[in-house]
């Protein structure tokens, strides 16, 4: 592995096999209860909920895929800055958490916690797709 001398590697998480299961058509719920450290599980409920109006279910499904991102995160080497591309798949799941949680809380009007996200998420990626910024 070659070092980064301007900061630190890009952290490219491992293949999530949740992924697999819901383009096949399993629901996130059963692949929430199946697999609750699948940040992607988490994110696919909080996006649905959002989607659906119940900025509260959003906001604690996002939490968790938040937390259990940050987790799988650390344990693959980030030390809590630097790159996580959107364009590496397995990262999607912890991103679009993190999006749904700034979503969650602009639609809470808690402006401190929406500029936190955009920025984790600029930081993490500053390619990141807009629509997941909040």
């Amino acid at each position: 592995m070659t070092h980064n001398l301007l900061g630190p590697d890009p952290v490219l998480l491992p293949e999530d096999p949740v992924a697999a299961a819901l383009a096949a058509g399993e629901s996130a719920e059963s692949l929430a209860r199946r697999n609750p450290t699948s940040s992607l599980a988490w994110a696919v409920l909080a996006e649905t909920a959002l989607d659906a109006g119940d900025d509260v279910a959003g906001y604690a499904y996002a939490r968790v895929g938040y937390h259990r991102g940050l987790d799988l995160l650390r344990r693959n080497g980030w030390k809590g800055a630097g790159p996580v591309p959107y364009a590496h798949e397995p990262n999607r799941g912890f991103l679009r958490s993190l999006a749904a949680l700034g979503q969650a809380a602009s639609e809470f009007g808690e402006s401190d916690e929406v500029a936190r996200v955009r920025a984790f998420l600029l930081d993490a990626d500053p390619q990141i797709p807009a629509e997941l910024l909040p």
